[in-house]
């Protein structure tokens, strides 16, 4: 636990690799872009106006709404709206995501209590993504439930909050003590299974850390982490500060559900080659990984259209991509997306299985009306860390995510702060866009 809370409050800019740093600059561009695409949606919308109404305050900025709240307040509602959208980066083996969570418990305290120096905002970015990867694979590893991103996340903002604060070791192992105990352990297949507006719990994962790391600093006691200090899960945080896993995070093309994005691949790849036509399709098998098979809701909003693989594998067939009005209205719409979900058929495959979560794939078979058959070969998502996005590819879908929310000028001014993938040069400027009203 020591050497976890000496890598919390000692780490610098400075120790960290041109890689690790040009990462975490990629993943600030990302999120921060999905958070303008998932202003537009109605959770965004709700949880914003409950957050005004229950989590009163000044210090913190509710993104791309115009108005103030508290920094729990702010970390609860720009973490969910940035879940909203399911486009956000994640990791492989921890089975969910960081940053979605991360970066708005750290702006929202960074910004409370004034400590807005760039380099220390990316240095404890650098800090989350380490912290939280590793808790989330602790996580899976010792308990039998699949547990959603906010139950890692609260311990990660914690930790990050702690460092903010410049609070002692004991008070930091508190707030991590307490943010674990009170974070959200919500079950992640049951929203699989009934997809609604709760989502990873990123949110929620995110509020219950800023919370904890006040309470700590204020005396609160609630250790021991035990996906930190516990025996059996010691391995996982044996090489921290050496191996960083900001270099192993994924990063989504599609607002869809990471499960169902080697299918999107596998089909597209058919459609691409033989030039078929979405009429003419009579049936689409996917053959996928277990957690895969189970994406088969029916898309009637926005929450069931990324948590649902034939709509996604119909949406790329008809559009040749998916785009954010996809899932959040054009799509649910579309008679044709629609009867075309219908003719998807999902089945799982043991040795997809056997290799998942460090891998997920899946193969893609087309039947069209007149009795032709289409095989895909084994295929992955785009994005995967082993074979990473180009920068124009994070800088375009920056652009795309941004501009469905916000005027050109906001976009400009937006990448003009982030100096394309090099550097951030003034959070204050930075927080003064993000804190503008969203476009009606």
């Amino acid at each position: 636990m020591t050497d976890v809370i000496s890598f919390i409050h000692e780490a610098k800019w400075d120790d960290f690799s041109p890689d690790i740093k040009h990462s975490a600059i990629r993943a600030l561009i990302d999120t921060l872009g999905v958070s303008a695409a998932g202003s537009q949606t109605e959770l965004s919308r709700i949880i914003c106006n409950h957050v005004v109404r229950h989590f009163g305050g000044d210090a913190a900025s509710l993104w791309w709404d115009g108005r103030r709240v508290s920094p729990v307040g702010a970390a609860l509602a720009n973490g969910m709206t940035i879940d909203s959208l399911d486009a956000h980066d994640g990791q492989l083996l921890c089975k969910g995501h960081i940053g979605c969570g991360l970066i708005p418990g750290l702006f929202a305290m960074a910004e409370a209590e004034n400590k807005l120096d760039a380099l220390d905002i990316l240095t404890s970015l650098v800090i989350g993504y380490e912290i939280g990867t590793r808790a989330g694979v602790s996580l899976h590893a010792s308990a039998p439930d699949y547990h959603t991103s906010g139950a890692w996340i609260a311990v990660t903002v914690a930790a990050v909050g702690a460092r903010i604060l410049s609070l002692d070791s004991n008070k930091t192992r508190e707030a991590m003590g307490i943010a674990e105990y009170h974070g959200p352990r919500s079950q992640m297949m049951r929203c699989i299974d009934f997809p609604t507006m709760v989502k990873d719990g990123s949110g929620w994962g995110s509020m219950a850390g800023v919370s904890a790391a006040y309470l700590a600093s204020d005396g609160f006691t609630g250790a021991p982490a035990v996906t930190i200090e516990g025996e059996d899960v010691s391995e996982y945080w044996k090489d921290l500060g050496k191996h960083f896993y900001i270099n192993e995070q994924y990063i989504k093309l599609y607002p869809v559900c990471r499960w169902a994005q080697p299918a999107v691949e596998a089909v597209l790849g058919l459609i691409r080659e033989h030039h078929i036509a979405p009429e003419k399709i009579e049936s689409i098998t996917i053959d996928s990984f277990y957690e895969a098979k189970k994406l088969c809701s029916m898309a009637r909003n926005t929450e069931q259209a990324q948590y649902s693989l034939p709509f996604s594998v119909a949406v790329a067939v008809v559009r040749g991509t998916i785009e954010v009005s996809d899932v959040t209205h054009a799509g649910l719409t579309d008679p044709i997306i629609q009867g075309l979900a219908r003719k998807v058929k999902i089945t799982d495959n043991e040795k997809f299985n056997a290799v998942f979560p460090a891998q997920r794939l899946a193969t893609a078979l087309i039947i069209t009306k007149d009795g032709k058959k289409f095989k895909s070969g084994v295929t992955r998502a785009l994005g995967d860390p082993e074979d990473g996005v180009s920068d124009s590819v994070i800088t375009n879908k920056f652009r795309a995510m941004a501009g469905t929310r916000l005027d050109l000028d906001v976009v400009n001014a937006f990448e003009a702060e982030l100096s394309g993938i090099s550097e951030v040069k003034d959070i204050r400027n930075l927080l003064k866009i993000l804190s503008k009203s969203r476009k009606l």
